[in-house]
């Protein structure tokens, strides 16, 4: 087996992990008309009761939040088939076959699949038994698939399922002159498929696989496969700065390939056993690289690395954080005072869904809950709450804030902010906080209604003017209404809410001369 079946190996690995292969979808349970699915086309094993399968939620609608509209979720989890639980590893929201965002999870957590629940059936259909066959039919479709996107440029694993905190090691072989290592012109490499499970790179120290003393082992990982030297030619490449622990060692040394990403192509037509005319001492070095840390991208957040103030330098579709002239939230002062349109609310009770997203509490809502204003019908999307409230009126803050957001037919965006200010307890609010997720990204969709014209206040003026949506990437043209007589929310329902978020208010941005106008 030549070089190139080793990148089809390792194709067919970043296929899984980036969706790249066909999928094969297959219907596991329906849920208020939401489908639930596997790909059967992506079931992969990477330890002893561990599969790592791609599944999806097919809504049958569009949803649409601060990230963009979506029809779909699909999702890489790995599934324990002995313990019968799975953790999330990645999202991709989808609208139709587009994807609009993606989803690291950082910590995964682990989640009971019991039997008979649809994360039951999903772990049944996922530790299934696989052939061969599956494993060689989804290993030369992703290569075909890596070589119809990048002819002769195989794809790269990546590593989204590593295992967190581990250290990537590397082993390195130094020998004295006369024993030269191939390079990639005259080097023919057999790669040798495991007898043991395929695993994912950048495993636990404890479960990386040694380097076989004797050439002729067979035993290998998929994703740092045993490379075998027939001839060697070339001189050999300067090792990376290393921190050695040197050992003598008896016979002839073989190198075992360099498990890091970038340096995965070059190893594999370097790396190998070195000819030598007689076994002889040499000195292996091991070593950790401790001159460079791994890259990690960082999300937008409240504070840290990704507060606010570092929004915009983030991505560059978050440039607007910080060029825009008509960002959100403001102080409302000096506003002109007009008979304001009163906006016409047109509100139904209806199920949700409620979901800690990461930064806030956001519910969203079923179809047909409209307001009319200024000549434009919207429709309510979803709602969410910061804490505490973003807008500031005359230099007040409240203690929490709702954020209504609405969307026309023609995409354009409306949010309605109702200020949240200590009282009696809020009885809509409560229902939420009742039916509040236990983990981030979980998302609850419970068997009781709520009226939505509950989140009104009764006096319906307010404040109007032109901003921004107040989280990344801070698109403007946004229709903002203030609603100048809050509503109430228990100190409890506060102090609840404060344990997920003590503060996730965007700062108040500058008005530059923007038009305020009010109810007289």
């Amino acid at each position: 087996m030549r070089i190139s079946t080793a990148f089809s190996a390792l194709a067919a690995m970043a296929a899984f992990a980036s969706g790249a292969a066909a999928a094969d979808w297959q219907s596991v349970a329906t849920v208020n008309g939401e489908r639930v699915e596997i790909d059967k086309a992506r079931v992969m094993r990477t330890g002893p009761s561990v599969n790592v399968a791609w599944t999806r939620l097919v809504l049958g609608r569009e949803l649409n939040d601060a990230g963009g509209a979506y029809t779909s979720v699909q999702a890489m989890n790995r599934y324990d088939c002995g313990n019968h639980t799975f953790a999330t590893l990645r999202r991709i929201y989808m609208n139709g076959e587009q994807a609009v965002r993606e989803e690291k999870v950082g910590s995964p957590k682990e989640v009971s699949a019991a039997g008979g629940t649809v994360e039951g059936k999903l772990l049944a259909e996922a530790c299934k038994p696989r052939t061969v066959g599956d494993a060689h039919r989804i290993a030369e479709a992703a290569a075909k698939a890596a070589e119809e996107a990048q002819p002769g440029r195989p794809g790269m694993m990546t590593a989204d399922v590593r295992r967190a905190g581990e250290e990537p090691t590397t082993r390195t072989v130094q020998v004295a002159d006369g024993d030269r290592p191939a390079s990639a012109a005259d080097t023919k490499i057999e790669v040798r498929p495991s007898s043991e499970r395929p695993r994912f790179i950048d495993l636990p120290k404890r479960e990386r696989q040694q380097a076989p003393a004797d050439a002729e082992q067979k035993a290998t990982e998929i994703s740092a496969p045993e490379v075998k030297t027939v001839e060697s030619k070339a001189p050999p490449a300067k090792a990376p700065e290393a921190r050695p622990v040197a050992r003598p060692v008896e016979k002839a040394p073989v190198a075992v390939a360099n498990i890091t990403r970038n340096d995965r192509e070059r190893q594999l037509a370097t790396s190998g056993p070195r000819r030598a005319a007689a076994p002889r001492p040499v000195t292996i070095v091991e070593y950790v690289p401790h001159t460079a840390e791994p890259h990690h991208d960082v999300h937008w957040a409240y504070e840290g690395d990704g507060a606010p103030a570092n929004w915009a330098k983030l991505k560059p579709e978050y440039a607007l954080c910080a060029t825009g002239q008509r960002q959100s939230p403001i102080d409302i002062r000096e506003g002109i005072r007009v008979d304001l349109e009163p906006i016409k609310f047109d509100y139904k009770t209806s199920y949700f869904r409620i979901i800690d997203n990461g930064h806030t509490v956001q519910v969203n809502v079923g179809e047909g809950s409209t307001m009319t204003v200024m000549g434009r019908t919207y429709q309510l999307q979803q709602f969410h709450f910061h804490r505490p409230s973003e807008e500031r009126v005359n230099g007040k803050a409240y203690d929490m804030v709702a954020h209504l957001v609405h969307r026309d037919d023609e995409g354009k965006l409306a949010v309605v902010s109702v200020l949240l200010e200590k009282g009696a307890e809020n009885p809509l609010i409560q229902t939420l906080w009742n039916n509040m997720p236990l983990e981030v990204n979980q998302d609850v969709a419970p068997a009781v209604a709520i009226d939505l014209n509950a989140l009104l206040p009764e006096n319906r003026a307010y404040y109007t003017y032109m901003g921004s949506l107040t989280t990344p990437p801070c698109t403007e043209d946004v229709l903002w209404m203030v609603f100048k007589q809050p509503m109430p929310v228990s100190a409890d329902q506060v102090a609840i809410f404060s344990r997920l978020y003590r503060n996730n208010a965007r700062p108040v941005q500058p008005s530059n001369n923007r038009l305020v106008k009010e109810n007289r």
